[in-house]
């Protein structure tokens, strides 16, 4: 009888905390951003909830976050992009050869700029979808030709930028807010309305769910890859227009280092809300977490290195936590 009753008591505990795990599974990545934003501001209040600090964090995080989002949809089709680094530097560099070496104004050379990235995007396309060859061979082979021609473009030389007007535009603000961040804020509109309220973006999803179920029920499963790949690219280049902005030049490999930064976002996006898939929700969030915790640790003085170490945790934290959640779960 005891045996009987201590199995049941057993039974209703773990009915009583069956909503935890889901929850989890669910909601721990913003359950590790706001437990992170406790800690900042528990220990420096004053510097890390001002209002200036509040719009640095969101200027900090706007060129990742615009090339992370586009990154999403190649990764919600089902496959990877290697090249967005290279793609990146290499919108930055066209749009700078345009207007300083054709003479072209900033809105044409930043238009062909992007149309050049999205030629890029579709070539990537074409070799995964087309030919065949491995996603990540593929984009990998594409980045170091677009390397190539950033070199070549160049001579090898940083372009420097002696447009004033695009000089100004990441240092200008609007109502107090740099423009960045309305530029973030309007890519992410966009991108978000596309993956879930088009026919597009349904196709996306479940090209990436069931590639063959896709086909069967007459979506274009290689279209569909390909606009992914375009659109993935030309969030790059717009990221590598607003770095020559920043910067004051375009680099050969300037845009590389959002590489690392934009995959971490996109996965650790993917363990907020939606238990493992990919959606641009989650990767603005994902791009905030880590640049909140790039903003206190500066804050509170710890050495800048540190910041890769944070990044590699927080991801394996915040994707660790979906995993075990989900797992106990389905239990």
């Amino acid at each position: 009888m005891s045996l009987i009753n201590v199995n049941k008591i057993g039974g209703d505990g773990e009915r009583g905390v069956s909503w935890l795990w889901p929850a989890m599974a669910r909601y721990g990545a913003i359950f590790v951003l706001v437990a992170m934003i406790v800690v900042f501001a528990a220990i420096d209040p004053e510097r890390f909830l001002s209002v200036d600090n509040m719009i640095n964090i969101f200027n900090q995080s706007a060129l990742t976050a615009i090339i992370a989002m586009g990154l999403t949809f190649a990764l919600v089709s089902g496959d990877f992009d290697l090249s967005i680094g290279y793609v990146a530097s290499f919108g930055g560099i066209l749009a700078a050869w345009f207007m300083v070496d054709q003479g072209w104004a900033i809105l044409p050379a930043a238009g062909a700029a992007l149309v050049g990235a999205a030629l890029v995007g579709y070539v990537n396309g074409l070799l995964v979808t087309r030919i065949g060859i491995n996603a990540l061979v593929a984009t990998l082979g594409v980045g170091t030709v677009v390397l190539g021609l950033n070199y070549a473009i160049t001579g090898g030389i940083p372009a420097v930028i002696d447009n004033e007007t695009f000089l100004d535009f990441t240092i200008n603000k609007l109502w107090g807010v740099p423009y960045p961040v309305y530029v973030m804020i309007v890519v992410a509109i966009l991108l978000w309305v596309c993956l879930n309220r088009t026919p597009l973006g349904k196709a996306m999803q479940a090209v990436g769910g069931n590639r063959t179920a896709a086909e069967f029920s007459g979506i274009r499963v290689s279209r569909v890859r390909e606009i992914c790949f375009v659109i993935t690219a030309v969030s790059a280049a717009v990221t590598g227009i607003l770095l020559a902005s920043q910067s004051g030049s375009a680099t050969m490999d300037g845009g590389q280092s959002y590489l690392l930064s934009a995959y971490a976002a996109v996965f650790f996006g993917s363990a907020v809300l939606r238990d493992g898939q990919f959606h641009v929700v989650g990767t603005l969030i994902g791009v905030l977490t880590v640049a909140v915790g790039f903003n206190g640790i500066a804050i509170i003085g710890i050495e800048s290195y540190y910041q890769y170490v944070f990044q590699g945790m927080l991801l394996i934290l915040a994707v660790g936590l979906g995993s075990i959640g989900r797992r106990i779960a389905e239990r």
